[in-house]
């Protein structure tokens, strides 16, 4: 049986809208241990927002440590709750996308969702009230060293001018949403996203060749000219001076290039197994060619279907994308706000831009990813995504 995750998230604006913040926690149902918090100042937002971006936190850390795990959400708010559990309309246009982003985090049959009052919700809003404060001293919400049981006496206590507020404006927009819009016809702040460039791996001497390499074959070391490529990416990297991480797929060619961009950048390379390239199976080493001379049936089954595995116990595209989507959000949620270097392999970068795109499986046959080329992706707070660069290849030339 799957295990089951509790997730308590809140969020509150002190002026709604006003300076505004989120906080969540996921939760062991058995000791009630805190297995992941989160938390953000959001600028200027409105109860609502803060209040559903605090739940796709939630979610997205809860997915983070166990996607099969079946999650049971308790939140105070009325509104949150009723409309996710599908028995209010969603009306305002502020809400739809932040709903669809939290129902897209896990199928709609893995989650449930209770309605607490708000002294039973104790932990997540102490999380948003340390965001709103961190945002009010020109900062973002770090988590602490230490995630030992809530000290009730460290909560915040609302006035009951905030309380009043918070109530009204529930009562005010319940069945229907009744908030006010955002000013401008623009979108609401949502914060600094959190950036994927994703940097694929230099030259081995297989890629000249276009021969099958995935994570099923030899494992590759980077030729003389992969090399120079890394290095040629790491000098542009160094001169752009925004990255702030460094994570690498495990297998060497990638390593190697990792390596020589965190040896500029003074930073250590964290390792993901989940950025791996796909395995290949018995197509390791052959050309394409040569694949459909020994496997034409097999060829013809796996470029029709995402679905389908290479030959001899290789990995379909949907595993592939179910890993990797696994993989980014465990990035997303340790490097929120960040700009993080992520050195992976074909197939991993163009999954990551077809999520981001929301494009069908066979837009992977449809993309051109060069070696050490550089594409990036932008990740909101609302669960949009923005494609940024692909196949940059300039630092090259």
């Amino acid at each position: 049986m799957p295990r089951t995750l509790i997730v308590e998230a809140d969020g509150g604006s002190r002026g709604n809208p006003g300076p505004a913040g989120y906080g969540a926690v996921v939760l062991d149902p058995e000791t009630g241990e805190a297995l992941a918090e989160a938390a953000e100042f959001l600028g200027t937002a409105t109860n609502n927002v803060a209040e559903y971006k605090g739940l796709v936190a939630g979610l997205r850390a809860a997915r983070a440590l166990d996607p099969e795990a079946r999650i049971h959400v308790r939140m105070d708010s009325k509104l949150v709750v009723e409309q996710m559990s599908g028995r209010w309309q969603i009306k305002h246009p502020d809400m739809k996308p932040l709903a669809a982003a939290a129902r897209a985090v896990f199928p709609p049959e893995q989650v449930t969702y209770e309605w607490i009052p708000r002294a039973q919700n104790k932990h997540a809003d102490r999380l948003a009230n340390e965001a709103m404060d961190a945002g009010k001293n020109g900062k973002q919400w770090e988590p602490r060293n230490s995630r030992a049981a809530l000290d009730t006496a460290a909560v915040p206590a609302r006035s009951a001018a905030a309380r009043a507020a918070d109530e009204a404006a529930e009562a005010a927009e319940a069945p229907e949403v009744a908030e006010a819009p955002a000013p401008g016809w623009g979108a609401p702040d949502l914060g600094v996203p959190a950036t994927l460039v994703l940097l694929r791996h230099g030259e081995t001497a297989l890629t000249p060749q276009k021969r099958f390499s995935g994570s099923g074959g030899t494992d590759p070391e980077l030729s003389p000219a992969g090399r120079r490529q890394a290095e040629a990416a790491a000098a542009s990297l160094a001169a752009r001076g925004t990255i702030q991480a460094v994570v690498s797929s495990p297998l060497r060619r990638c390593r190697e290039t990792a390596e020589a961009v965190a040896a500029r950048l003074g930073l250590e390379v964290r390792l993901e197994e989940g950025l791996r390239e796909t395995d290949f199976g018995a197509w390791e080493g052959l050309t394409f060619g040569e694949v459909r001379e020994r496997f034409p049936d097999d060829l013809d089954a796996w470029l029709a279907s995402a679905a389908v595995a290479p030959t001899g116990g290789g990995e379909s595209f949907e595993a592939v994308a179910r890993r990797v989507a696994v993989a980014r959000d465990k990035l997303l949620a340790r490097y929120a706000g960040k700009t993080v270097l992520v050195v992976t392999h074909v197939t991993p970068i163009k999954t990551l831009v077809r999520l981001a795109l929301g494009a069908p499986p066979e837009s992977l046959f449809r993309m051109e990813l060069s070696a050490a080329s550089l594409s990036a992706v932008a990740y909101y707070a609302d669960g949009n995504a923005s494609l940024r660069l692909l196949n940059d290849t300039s630092h090259l030339h």
